[in-house]
């Protein structure tokens, strides 16, 4: 404790132009490293296209990268918002409804997503960013009728979305948007056919010019026995 006193002295003096620099600073962080040729697939695509979907199985990169890419986006002002969402399907047994507001009900549902976006930018800016709307997140249920422009837009756990949800979701974008889809189709917790198995039928058969970023285990970068327990659940048709 006596050493943060000592911190806000040292800076309580100082005129805002310090508190600019050091954010500056922050904003000057090295270009995110792929670790896999996958990962370079899916960077290049982020760069060039305006619209990305990205499979495979978890601990690949698919939603750090994504987050990373978003507060990056954000930091630098190459765009005005980042919205985030996903469908609100639990992966096993529910526990119920979160209590809060809207925003806080749907929190836990994209912490993914937002730990990444915190660790690249700061959790304090993040915080700001979340206050002032240029970080929205936006559940599905409240999500038709809208229509996003100059933003970066994020659909994870693709999955579980239903053909009716993802296409009330593409129809949503606007002008100067960029989309990523990430989703695992060996991983959906749906009774029905999964959207995302519709989009990706729908870009194949049309030939659609959408990058598609397909993961394998031999990609996963979390940890080993995370690729092992993959591979066994895999292997075992489970």
């Amino acid at each position: 404790m006596k050493r943060r006193r000592t911190r806000l002295e040292l800076v309580e003096d100082r005129t805002p132009r310090i508190h600019r620099t050091r954010f500056d600073e922050e904003r000057n962080l090295s270009p995110i490293q792929p670790l896999t040729d996958r990962q370079a697939e899916y960077l290049d695509a982020l760069a060039s296209a305006p619209q990305v979907i990205v499979l495979g199985p978890a601990g690949t990169g698919k939603t750090y990268i994504a987050g990373t890419r978003a507060a990056d986006q954000l930091r630098q002002r190459r765009i005005s918002k980042v919205v985030i969402t996903r469908p609100n399907v639990p992966s096993g047994r529910s526990l119920g409804f979160f209590p809060g507001t809207l925003e806080e009900k749907i929190a836990p549902w994209v912490a993914p997503l937002t730990e990444a976006m915190k660790e690249r930018m700061g959790q304090a800016a993040f915080e700001i960013a979340l206050k002032t709307g240029d970080i929205e997140i936006v559940p599905f249920e409240v999500m038709r009728g809208r229509t996003f422009k100059n933003c970066l837009v994020i659909l994870d756990e693709a999955q579980n979305t239903t053909t009716a949800e993802i296409k009330m979701f593409l129809t949503r974008i606007g002008d100067d948007c960029q989309v990523i889809i990430n989703g695992d189709v060996s991983q959906t917790d749906l009774r029905e056919t999964s959207g995302l198995r519709t989009v990706m039928h729908l870009i194949k058969s049309r030939m659609m010019p959408i990058p598609v970023v397909e993961f394998t285990r031999d990609d996963i970068v979390r940890s080993g026995i995370c690729a092992e327990w993959v591979k066994a659940f895999e292997e075992t048709n489970l």
